[in-house]
């Protein structure tokens, strides 16, 4: 393992906890039939990767899910808070950690998100940590949305090397998907998983970061 200069950290179950049975209860509440093939962490509808990468507004998201319910009289709102029950938010201390890595290492954020999600995410940290967006914590913040690239995509990976100068191999990425971090490492980055059992600290003490 070469010497850690740069960490890059996704920001779902790594910093902000989301909880996929949530969304998929909420899902079966508008009517959406198959929920498991239909939304999930490892596979999911071409809806979702569509708004992940920014190709469709919230306005066309909020469409197809009317149309893969069956439900036209969905509100704008109703779908919202389905969608946005994946979202539990960031814990106490989390935030400590990203501040503690940031004064040591070149640091960044790495995230596939959505109009939808991302702005709510950033209403959280605003009403409960007085935080106006991650950009406190990181040299740069990455989002799917923006990019027009998403994880597992080797593109979206190679992005960030072109437009900060990192090298792979000196670069630490945690994420809590394991098909996302096979994707980094063919590229040379060192990496984490992140979970429950083994969260971001975990791997701060463990790896003496």
């Amino acid at each position: 393992m070469q010497k850690i200069k740069n960490i890059i950290l996704d920001y779902g179950n790594v910093i902000y906890m989301i909880d996929f049975d949530r969304v998929k209860l909420a899902f079966i509440a508008l009517g959406i039939k198959n929920v498991d093939e239909f939304f999930g962490h490892k596979a999911q509808d071409p809806l979702f990767d569509a708004f992940d990468r920014g190709e469709i507004s919230a306005a066309d998201f909020r469409e197809g899910i009317r149309e893969r319910s069956g439900k036209p009289e969905l509100s704008d709102e109703q779908i919202d808070n389905a969608w946005n029950a994946l979202l539990i938010g960031v814990p106490p201390g989390k935030h400590e950690t990203l501040t503690y890595l940031h004064d040591k290492y070149r640091t960044f954020l790495l995230s596939n998100n959505n109009e939808i999600h991302y702005r709510h995410c950033m209403e959280h940290i605003r009403e409960v940590y007085a935080v106006p967006d991650n950009k406190a914590f990181f040299e740069q913040t990455f989002y799917s949305h923006e990019m027009g690239l998403r994880k597992p995509e080797p593109a979206i990976f190679q992005e960030i090397v072109r437009q900060t100068g990192i090298v792979a191999e000196e670069s630490l990425f945690i994420d809590d998907s394991p098909q996302h971090l096979a994707a980094a490492k063919l590229l040379g980055f060192q990496t984490g998983l992140c979970s429950a059992e083994e969260p971001l600290e975990y791997w701060v003490e463990k790896l003496n970061l």
